[in-house]
């Protein structure tokens, strides 16, 4: 089989394509919508497994998804910071409600996207929506927020409201020359109450001990594992068994799942029955040559040295991540109480 070479970012797109799609396809709700028909704003019934309990994939992992943050817990954080925003916001007389986190909850649980890292894998699924997630996760929850003044900007960011450039003569108003806004500092002090540092987004962060630090590299690892296990000949060989395999169902000149996600995904996001049948074959095929086991096992021994030569760095990863995790489920304890 003709190697295909890709870059990391090429295969994370390939690999994503779908999820892009299916997105961009789904319907919309606002938070009053939920309200009225009793569906609440955040469904964890919804939310991604930890651990896939079916397809392929059931009880896989890969070795550095111990290093990355799983969706709940990146909700813990982010509904913990929320809500110490309010109430700082409300220590200077303002009241504030930001979004609830986990309304809109995507496929997977972490950045492997291990369900969909090797293309489709759950055939049970694919005989409902073919390459299509399912409509739950298609539909986004829109929660509103009311437009904040110039001084609620400063108290909440520490500067001030983004002003966007003005346009050279000649050039329209909101054109793609405006670019991002410009900022300043805040004001030193609002109600008679100095300001906090970073506003009240970055005393939230401070109070929860969030540092964001090297919040791409392990997704990055990642990806270099997927690319260097492509050149792999135990891959190369299984993902050509793969493509003779389809070949044989009539899915002529596919060169690896990627291109028949490519293929299969619609553009309404609604499947198809030629779809649905790419689709299923493409499982079966990847069940009948193994591919799904050998891949993985390949990339997992990848991703074993990528540990072993960045011990270090991902352990502090790791520690930081707990220590987040930690004060935001302490700060959401206390704020139930």
């Amino acid at each position: 089989m003709k190697h295909i070479k890709r870059t990391a970012t090429a295969v994370a797109l390939a690999a994503s394509a779908l999820l892009v799609s299916a997105c961009s396809a789904g319907t919309t709700r606002d938070t009053a919508d939920n309200v009225a028909d009793g569906k609440p704003i955040v469904n964890k019934e919804n939310w991604p497994e930890k651990i896939p309990t079916s397809g392929l994939t059931k009880d896989l992992t890969l070795p550095l998804e111990a290093y990355m943050a799983s969706y709940e817990d990146q909700v813990t954080v982010e509904q913990a910071a929320n809500e110490l925003q309010q109430s700082c916001m409300k220590d200077y007389g303002i009241d504030l409600t930001l979004p609830r986190a986990g309304a809109n909850p995507p496929p997977s649980d972490n950045d492997a996207n291990i369900e969909r890292r090797y293309g489709l894998t759950d055939r049970a699924g694919a005989e409902k929506y073919g390459y299509e997630l399912p409509p739950a996760l298609q539909e986004h929850t829109k929660q509103t927020m009311r437009d904040l003044s110039g001084v609620e900007v400063e108290v909440l960011t520490g500067h001030t409201k983004p002003e966007l450039p003005q346009a050279p003569e000649g050039v329209k108003t909101g054109s793609a020359f405006t670019g991002p806004g410009q900022t300043k500092p805040a004001r030193a002090e609002y109600n008679g109450k100095k300001l906090r540092a970073g506003g009240c987004i970055g005393w939230s962060k401070a109070q929860l001990g969030v540092k964001e630090a090297d919040p791409t590299f392990v997704a990055q690892l990642a990806g270099d594992s997927l690319v260097q296990s492509m050149k792999d000949d135990k891959v190369i060989n299984a993902i050509a068994a793969w493509s003779s395999c389809m070949d044989g169902k009539g899915h002529t000149g596919l060169a690896d799942p990627y291109q028949a996600m490519d293929q299969g995904v619609t553009r309404d996001g609604k499947p198809s029955q030629e779809s649905i049948a790419l689709a299923v074959d493409d499982i079966d095929c990847k069940k009948q040559t193994d591919l799904v086991k050998i891949w993985s096992e390949v990339e997992s021994a990848i991703q074993n040295k990528q540990i072993t030569d960045n011990k270090s760095r991902l352990t502090g990863i790791k520690e930081q991540h707990g220590t987040e995790v930690a004060a935001a489920r302490k700060q959401m304890a206390a704020s139930a109480q």
